[in-house]
Order: C-alpha cells, then structure tokens, then sequence
C-alpha cells in the first residue's frame, strides 16, 4: 500500500517496541499466576494478549485506507451504541473486581468503558469542527458536556470511578481546548466548581457518600505499609514497594521477580511497573518512559501540522488519554494517589485497552498520512 510510505516512522517504531516490551513482560509477569492461581498454562496471558495485538493490527492494517472524515462520521452513531451498551451493562455486564464493566463475549470479555473513551475524542473534535462558527452560543458549546455528563454517570454506576476520571480528564481537556468564547469556558468552570462544593456540602450535612465502601478504603494510601493496611486496601502497593526495592537500578533479570509469586496479585495488569523494575531495573522504566515521552512527542507534531481543527483535537486529545493513563498509573503504583485500576499503555494486559489503544493510534496514523499527502 503507497499509503504507508507516508506513516509517521519514529511514532510507529516506538510503538512497536513498546507492545513488544509489553508482550514480554506479560509473559514474564503472568507465568506463575496462570500455573498456580488459575491452574492453566503458563502461557496463557501472553497467548491471550498475542490474539489481541493480532487482532488490533489487523483491524489498523484495514482501517488506515479510510480518511479522519469518515472516522469523524461513524463517530455519531458510534457514540450513540456506545452509550446504549454501556447501559446494558450495567444490567447484563460481569462483574469483576467490585464492578459489572465488562461484557462476556465466548472466552474473552469486552469492556464498553474504554472504547467510549476513544470515541468521545473523535466525536468532540468532529463536533466542534463542524459547529467552529457557532462557539460563542452556549447550547453549541455545553451540548458534548451534556452527553459527557450521562456517560459519566452509566459509569460511575458501574462502578468505575478509574474509567470515569480519565472520561471526565479527555472531554474536559478537549472543551479547553477548543476556541470556544472565553466567557462560556469561564461561566462553565464557576459553575461546575460551584455544583461539585454545593454537591459535597449537601452530602456531608446528610451524613452520606457518593461512593461505596471499597472505593472509600482506597483513600487510605498513605501509608500502605502498615499494620492496618497492609492485609487489606494497601497490599499491592507495598507489595510494589516491596519489589521496586529489590530490583534497584539494574534488576534481578528477566523472569526473577519474587513478588510475581502471588505475593502481588494481578501483576500483569495494573501492577505490572513494580515488576519490570524488579526485573529489569530502574534504567528499563527510564528507557520506557523516553519511548513514552517520544510517542506523545510524535503525536503531538502530527497535530500540530495537520490540516484541519479536528484532526489536531484527535491529536491532542489522543496524546492527553494516553499521558493520563500513564500518570495516573504511575502514580497510584507509587501510592501517591489512590489507585484506581488504570492500565499501563503498551505494556499492561487486557484487550479492550489494547485494541482501543491501537485504534487510537491508526488515526493518529492516518493523521500523519493525509498531512504527508498534502
């Protein structure tokens, strides 16, 4: 195809590296559980993402034919399915770690929550777009922050307060973002922050919480390591810490960890950062991140040069998901924030992330071609 000439080379190196990386770490992080919790293969996480990178290549190998204009008009009637499932879910979903997120689909299981996330931003950059003349009226410019607003709430049900803030992060990013009349942005912030302090203050008066009682215990993070915490809402975290301590600057070497002995559970999905340290090191997650601060950089560019407002907003935007998915991460792993069950891009286990994370790429992609094609 003459088309991926025209790809953005540094932006699709660095990616591949980077699920290559991914690959073996779920490998070397999975093996044990698999064997001795699930009484599987040692394979069989790393076979399962193996099918989903599969799966997300060959969707992008076919999607990058189509321009970012037909991507902006599937994005209407995508929003509006992606809505009705998330709905459903919540009557027919799986639960799963507290919350009824996901989908079962035969042996796999799909989760709603995280496409809604990449459609969103091709929906806002699309809407805008079209309304750029009319962003000085205030029905044009709130209209995405009502729909945010109803997603925001069928997740929260769920519940996935994770999925919800990077939600609320992308559409809210995106509404700054985008040339709208300064006093609407004004208006709209006073009011939002009016709301959430009358909100909290109402709650409080009535001795009640927005929250359950699970999601509650995580803002106890302060001090995972102790002896009230370290049984329940702070065992991974130190369990991290634990393991971060052992690999030091240069690791323990690949597929040496300790803690990945079920000590740290689920090591292979949002805990898989204390892993590769105890592995591979300090440096291995300084080099991860130089190959994340490249792709963000890369994606970055591509907005900037790109020919129209909506395909620079799916750029930033893009970059913005992804910069929160790894902060947020990072930091819940480290226990300055209460962690909240965010994969880490390329590198994490999980296939609705991982296709979601491809697709949001190959538009970046054709992004990148159509500004080479100009």
């Amino acid at each position: 195809m003459k088309i991926l000439r025209h790809v953005d080379k540094w932006l699709l190196l660095c990616s591949l590296i980077l699920f290559a990386f991914g690959l073996v770490m779920v490998f070397s992080s999975s093996n044990v559980a698999a064997f001795m919790r699930y009484s599987s293969s040692p394979y069989r996480f790393v076979i399962r993402q193996a099918i989903f990178l599969l799966v997300g290549f060959l969707f992008a190998f076919f999607a990058i034919r189509f321009s970012t204009k037909f991507y902006g008009f599937i994005s209407w009637p995508g929003l509006l399915i992606i809505t009705i499932i998330l709905g459903g879910v919540l009557l027919y979903g799986k639960i799963a770690n507290g919350a009824s997120s996901w989908i079962k689909i035969g042996l796999f299981t799909f989760q709603p929550s995280e496409f809604v996330k990449i459609i969103m931003i091709v929906w806002m950059a699309s809407f805008y777009d079209i309304n750029k003349e009319h962003l000085n009226n205030y029905k044009v410019s709130l209209f995405p922050l009502l729909l945010c607003a109803i997603i925001v709430g069928l997740i929260l049900l769920q519940p996935d307060m994770g999925t919800a803030i990077i939600f609320l992060g992308i559409t809210g990013f995106i509404f700054l973002l985008v040339p709208i009349d300064l006093r609407i942005k004004l208006k709209t912030i006073g009011i939002v922050l009016l709301v959430g302090v009358v909100g909290l203050l109402v709650i409080g008066l009535l001795g009640k919480t927005v929250l359950f009682e699970h999601q509650i215990k995580r803002f106890n993070f302060t001090n995972p390591c102790s002896e009230e915490n370290f049984y329940s809402q702070g065992n991974q975290v130190c369990n991290g810490y634990i393991a971060i301590n052992n690999g030091g600057l240069f690791g323990k070497g690949l597929g040496n960890s300790t803690q990945k002995y079920l000590y740290l559970p689920d090591s292979h999905t949002d805990f898989i950062l204390p892993i590769i340290v105890e592995e591979l090191g300090l440096v291995a997650i300084y080099l991860v991140l130089i190959l994340y601060l490249l792709v963000l950089v890369r994606i970055i560019v591509i907005g900037r040069c790109s020919r129209n407002s909506r395909n620079s907003i799916i750029c930033y935007g893009i970059a913005f998901y992804l910069f929160l998915h790894i902060i947020i991460n990072t930091m819940g792993v480290l226990g300055m924030i209460p962690m909240t069950g965010v994969p880490l891009p390329f590198i994490s286990y999980g296939g609705s992330f991982t296709i979601c994370l491809i697709v949001a790429l190959t538009i970046v992609q054709r992004i990148a071609i159509e500004n080479n094609m100009k």
